[in-house]
């Protein structure tokens, strides 16, 4: 048994965020096969509540919204060739509408709870592409809820799939794919949610930090290589089947390079002086370590 000394002396597990949505399945399912599960201190929630954790000092590695990353900035540093983004159709960051989104002028728009930068994001593209100032909302992310009291909403995540592929379809709704939006809008890819470590953590212990973001990527590019097996596994407990969740983890963007910097830098320039961040703020991303 070891003595007390030396039990506190040991480096704590790096405590480290996972969004419990499919959309980060994949990375999930590289851990475990890995192995590299067993090194960190995981905990599963929804973006909006890892945002405000990794912000709060809770945890010291985490997926964060892009709006909350952009907002402290100076307190974070993302980790490179990692997001959760798209370029073109994402699948699971909608609008679905009961009417024309042009005739949304003034009319109550619901917005799901668990995304600021989705949010964020329709909002923009409905005052800029349709020129329409509708009368927003928060609420749970119940498309029959929000429905029944709006003439739109803002989903995003497996409500958003679920929304899209079973339920508007069934009830006549419209549904607008923001990833596809934005696309069309700009041509670049867009990014959801990055991985970012504290600052103070980084300095504290910048090992920990390049393990946590090798195991990440390797976690990554496992996944996509099995992605069939992925696929086949989640379909078992999902309301989709294997091939529906094979062409989502596929339509997804799980990279952070030079064409996603600028996706993000286009939309800090356009909402950041009313969202609470510059419009010139920068992603500063983690700089490979150096021996000597």
């Amino acid at each position: 048994m070891p003595t007390a000394s030396q039990d506190s002396s040991r480096a704590r597990r790096p405590r480290v965020g996972h969004i419990q949505f499919l959309n980060c399945l994949p990375l999930y399912w590289g851990l475990a096969r890995t192995g590299a599960l067993l090194d960190v201190e995981l905990t599963k929630d929804t973006p909006e509540k890892l945002s405000e954790q990794l912000v709060r000092g809770d945890l010291d590695v985490s997926p964060i919204t892009l709006v909350e990353f952009l907002k402290h900035a100076d307190q974070l540093v993302a980790l490179p060739d990692i997001a959760v983004g798209c370029d073109g159709p994402v699948m699971s960051c909608v609008i679905v509408s009961q009417v024309p989104l042009a005739r949304l002028d003034g009319a109550r728009v619901a917005l799901g709870s668990t995304s600021r930068t989705s949010v964020r994001l329709a909002q923009l593209l409905l005052a800029e592409q349709y020129h329409v100032a509708p009368q927003y909302y928060t609420c749970p992310p119940d498309l029959g809820l929000m429905m029944r009291e709006a003439d739109a909403a803002v989903l995003i995540g497996d409500a958003a799939l679920r929304a899209a592929l079973h339920d508007a379809p069934r009830l006549g709704l419209e549904v607008h794919d923001l990833g596809l939006m934005w696309k069309e809008w700009t041509g670049l890819p867009f990014v959801f949610a990055l991985w970012a470590a504290r600052r103070d953590f980084l300095e504290r212990d910048p090992a920990a930090v390049a393990d946590v973001h090798r195991a990440f990527l390797a976690s990554r590019d496992l996944s996509l290589e099995e992605v069939a097996k992925v696929a086949e596994q989640a379909a078992r407990w999902e309301a989709f089947d294997a091939d529906l969740l094979r062409r989502y983890f596929t339509t997804l963007d799980f990279s952070l390079g030079a064409d996603q910097l600028t996706g993000i830098a286009e939309f800090a320039r356009r909402v950041g002086p009313t969202t609470g961040f510059a419009a010139d703020v920068t992603v500063e991303l983690l700089q490979p370590r150096t021996t000597a």
